[in-house]
């Protein structure tokens, strides 16, 4: 059997519901963690990843709204599944609107269950990903000066040394330098290089560095 790698964090007030669904994740290779109330989730669980909230709508307490919600104000971004046994359309609707992955109606299959959750946990670990790289792109470009910033950005949007040098008003050969200096400090050799460690990256999280020195 394929192992599966990602953990589940079960959420729901049944307990049956709890054992069996715990029982078969575990054994298909997930791990789990199980909680009866979205409060105990709160208080226990920990932000890893790729993981995924198998969320049970209706519990005592918080319901899984109301759950979605605080994750989401406490920047929680765990990719929700929605399981449910009584749902009405319209708590179907405010779900993805909130941004749930998907919403199975009780009971399931095995099948549409582990297709959902391993769409999750992929989601997941790609945003993680992400992150990582975003994280590293942005400590790098902290370390740039003001000017060292602005070619950058410039060298990202494909400008050679003569269209930096138009833009800015530097010599060529000083553009030419800078980029020296900042391919170094990202370890690239290239444009192409440097372009795709920019890939996917939101480059509006760059500017909140400033710059430790100036030219």
């Amino acid at each position: 059997m394929k192992k599966r790698l990602g953990h589940i964090f079960l959420v729901d007030d049944n307990h049956d519901m709890r054992f069996y669904l715990s029982d078969m994740l575990i054994m298909l290779g997930y791990t789990v963690d199980t909680f009866d109330n979205a409060n105990s989730f709160l208080e226990k669980s920990m932000d890893i990843s790729p993981a995924v909230v198998l969320l049970d709508m209706r519990m005592p307490g918080l319901n899984g709204l109301e759950l979605q919600t605080r994750l989401d104000a406490l920047g929680r971004q765990t990719p929700i599944i929605f399981i449910s046994g009584e749902s009405d359309k319209d708590e179907i609707i405010e779900a993805f609107r909130l941004g749930a992955v998907d919403f199975l109606l009780k009971p399931f299959n095995r099948e549409k269950l582990c297709q959902v959750v391993d769409k999750a946990l992929e989601m997941d670990r790609q945003r993680n990903q992400d992150f990582i790289n975003t994280d590293a792109l942005r400590r790098t470009y902290g370390t740039l000066s003001a000017r060292e910033q602005e070619i950058f950005m410039l060298i990202v949007q494909g400008l050679t040394n003569k269209g930096i040098a138009e833009v800015t008003g530097i010599q060529p050969g000083t553009a030419k330098k800078h980029r020296a200096t900042i391919y170094q400090k990202f370890e690239v050799n290239t444009s192409a290089e440097l372009i795709s460690q920019c890939k996917g990256v939101d480059m509006s999280k760059l500017y909140q560095f400033e710059s430790p020195a100036q030219d």
